[in-house]
């Protein structure tokens, strides 16, 4: 349709904004840099005694200085703060952790894992890692990035999760063991966003593999759910994955469906896939219509629309983030607005707050340092520069490092009302919350990055380019270079829309207004370079040329896709 056109189009461009130069100094005389410092020594402090008291668990007590398995026996924050680690610019721990974790973290265990978490930050975090491993100076082999130890972990990690999705309508089982599958008896009901979320790192996986499993499992739970909306156009809360009958009716944007609207525009982003995109935009017009009450969103029954419970959950305050992704920016600042009068009430997002009361919600006071509030933010200033999304950003350093930092690490705020801890630091602080907060603090990061700057490489399928920015965020905040999806194709038709595209690319060497380096393989001979290292060399020619237009990337000529497959970005026909 002309509304799903409309709005694939600038996505990535709107993601990829760049901020003129000097404004991340200072906003309404706030240190952006001092900030930024401030957010990595929070890092640190926390990851090192993560290291120190904790591993290998999965994750930190902060309070008693030791660690626990919680999601399954991965080192799961060792695996969640891998990809933070390059983005706060610490190259050498990146490669420590990757070869520890070669050699000691192992899928074949008896252990029961939730599908969801394992994928969201285990495969995830893995084939972030992978995709960003030349870009740290790791010695990737030949073939990467269609190929290499960090991939096929994700791929065990992926293939143990299949058999959840083994049921009669395809929606997948909520527990598997990781050993012996899903275990007889097992509940078929699983809450939406476990069943919706998992095509950004599925699809990254059969792109990068060939094999089309993952995607068509991921896709198969995505049109499940789309078959089984009600008839006024909504989901609920949890579903039998057997029966396909809903259980928990209520329907909203929050806990138990979040991810799965996240997961319908950012597949269609990663993917360039319409029907996606249009399957999120009904959805939209639905929740508008049935769950909006002055720029809040309520829950509401999913057959009738009338509402059940007038609360704001923490886990919301993703949407405006990802309002901005479909361009809907006014709309997403009033959200936004409205859920930062929450946090400036307590100093943090409680898990319930009730919204015609003004307070939290009985036994919902909590705040386990979650990211969501902060991604809208990062999102948002992307996108606007107001000054209002850097001072959330400031009140969140000033409110975790007040209440949660403790000699440790930094603890779960269990009260907002008193200040009460809990023992316990989730990995989600240091693979979300923390990146998001430097992310929103540190305008020049790589992550940032507009297609200015992109390395061409070598696969056994030909030449791609990588890290041109347009990175997709996964759920738990690990970024997928969506140009990696387009390197390992063996479809001629493609690789020739890509030669053809480098071909008119080195033709323009002669004017010296694009200039490219081929980077080949480490694995290509024994004197291969380091990616950094080789732009220093005389002729060294990474591309870094701030003059040159976009123009190149929106010849008439050129499909949609083989613009996205160059620098992974989207460029307007008419740009």
């Amino acid at each position: 349709s002309a509304a799903v056109q409309r709005f694939l189009g600038p996505l990535l461009c709107l993601w990829a904004l760049r901020l003129p130069a000097g404004s991340g100094a200072t906003a309404r005389g706030l240190d952006v840099a001092s900030y930024r410092e401030r957010v990595r020594a929070m890092f640190y402090h926390a990851y090192e005694h993560y290291l120190e008291s904790a591993f290998p668990y999965d994750e930190l007590r902060p309070l008693t200085c030791d660690g626990q398995d919680t999601w399954g026996s991965f080192s799961l924050t060792l695996i969640d703060a891998l990809d933070t680690l390059l983005i706060l610019g610490n190259v050498s721990e990146f490669q420590r952790v990757v070869n520890v974790l070669q050699e000691g973290v192992d899928f074949d265990i008896d252990v029961n894992a939730s599908v969801f978490e394992t994928n969201i930050r285990v495969v995830g975090g893995l084939l972030s890692a992978h995709l960003l491993s030349r870009k740290a100076g790791v010695q990737v082999e030949a073939g990467w990035p269609c190929s290499g130890p960090l991939l096929r972990m994700a791929e065990g990690a992926a293939r143990k999760l299949l058999p959840a999705f083994q049921t009669p309508t395809g929606m997948p089982y909520g527990t598997v063991n990781l050993l012996h599958g899903v275990n007889p008896g097992e509940t078929p009901v699983t809450c939406t966003a476990g069943i919706g979320t998992f095509i950004v790192e599925f699809a990254t996986l059969s792109h990068l593999t060939g094999d089309p499993v993952f995607e068509d499992v991921a896709r198969k739970a995505l049109k499940a759910l789309w078959k089984h909306r009600s008839d006024i156009g909504l989901v609920g809360n949890h579903i039998d994955v057997i029966t396909a009958k809903w259980v928990a009716q209520d329907a909203g944007i929050g806990a138990g469906v979040d991810s799965y609207f996240e997961y319908l525009v950012k597949g269609a982003i990663l993917l360039q896939d319409k029907e996606l995109m249009s399957m999120f935009l009904e959805y939209n017009k639905a929740i508008k219509n049935y769950t909006k009450f002055d720029d809040w969103y309520l829950w509401v029954q999913m057959y009738k629309g009338t509402v059940s419970m007038p609360v704001f959950q923490s886990l919301e305050a993703y949407w405006p983030g990802l309002q901005s992704l479909i361009g809907d920016v006014d709309n997403a600042m009033r959200t936004f607005l409205n859920y930062y009068t929450v946090w400036k009430q307590f100093g943090g997002l409680p898990e319930f707050y009730n919204i015609p009361q003004g307070y939290t919600v009985d036994k919902r006071e909590g705040y386990p340092l979650r990211p969501e509030l902060i991604e809208s933010a990062m999102y948002l200033y992307r996108a606007t520069r107001d000054p209002t999304l850097l001072e959330l950003g400031r009140d969140a350093v000033e409110s975790i490092e007040k209440i949660s930092k403790v000699d440790c690490g930094f603890a779960t705020i269990k009260d907002l009302r008193d200040h009460r801890l809990d023992n316990r630091m989730e990995s989600f602080f240091l693979a979300e919350t923390i990146k998001y907060l430097y992310l929103l603090f540190d305008p020049d990061n790589f992550m940032h990055n507009d297609g200015s700057d992109f390395d061409v490489v070598v696969t056994p399928y030909g030449e791609c380019v990588l890290s041109a920015g347009g990175y997709i965020f996964n759920t738990e905040a690990h970024p997928i270079d969506p140009a990696a999806l387009h390197c390992c194709r063996k479809r001629k038709e493609e690789q020739w829309e890509v030669e053809d595209l480098m071909r008119e690319f080195y033709s323009r060497k002669k004017t010296k207004k694009f200039t490219l380096k081929r980077v080949p393989d480490h694995g290509e001979g024994e004197n291969a370079k380091d990616p950094e290292d080789a732009s220093s060399e005389k002729g060294g020619e990474k591309r870094n040329s701030k003059k040159s237009s976009h123009s190149l990337l929106s010849c008439p000529s050129q499909s949609f896709n083989s613009k996205l497959a160059v620098l992974g970005q989207v460029f307007l026909d008419n740009t």
